[in-house]
């Protein structure tokens, strides 16, 4: 099978569940081709059921990072380590898209760092001006900036309709985390 000719920067955001869930599945149709596929997560820390899997069954082509702490980050007043892992998540993007070792990067829930002022639009924007012309670039998370919708090739919104956390059901392992 022919390589595609030029790598696509893809978002998906809005306020409905499943867009670390669509990220994963783009990761996994990448891997099918044989690509190797790197997810760095922003403002995660804990070991969700997709790390426990990709650490267990898929690590040969999937590698995931996780630069947050496991616990929320409050937006009005992140603390410094929120801060300092977001920039070094965006560190490792950056060096992990020059070696050419991943056909694939996704940068999940930078959207939000974004938003919270952990990292800056503009430097995300520069990864994407700079990237080389074969990697493919999903970025992911509510609140993607209209600088990074206009860089896209494709945008998603992921809208919530109903969600069983409205009606008293909490989180639970293999659904939400």
């Amino acid at each position: 099978m022919e390589r595609h000719k030029r790598g696509l920067v893809l978002v998906i955001t809005g306020d409905g569940k499943g867009k670390t869930t669509s990220c994963l599945g783009q990761a996994l149709r990448s891997i099918g081709h044989g690509n190797r596929v790197l997810i760095v997560q922003f403002m995660k820390g804990e070991k969700y059921g997709e790390i426990l899997a990709i650490e267990k069954y898929l690590s040969e082509r999937l590698t995931a990072i996780q630069c947050g702490l496991p616990s929320f980050v409050m937006k009005e007043n992140p603390a410094p380590l929120d801060v300092e892992l977001a920039r070094e998540g965006l560190k490792i993007a950056e060096k992990s898209i020059a070696s050419g070792e991943y056909q694939m990067v996704i940068l999940d829930e930078v959207n939000v760092a974004m938003d919270f002022g952990l990292i800056e639009v503009e430097d995300v924007v520069e990864l994407i001006r700079n990237k080389p012309p074969m990697i493919d670039l999903v970025l992911s998370g509510r609140y993607a900036p209209e600088e990074i919708i206009e860089l896209a090739d494709m945008v998603s919104e992921v809208r919530e309709i109903k969600h069983h956390y409205h009606k008293g059901v909490t989180a639970r392992a293999g659904i939400e985390h």
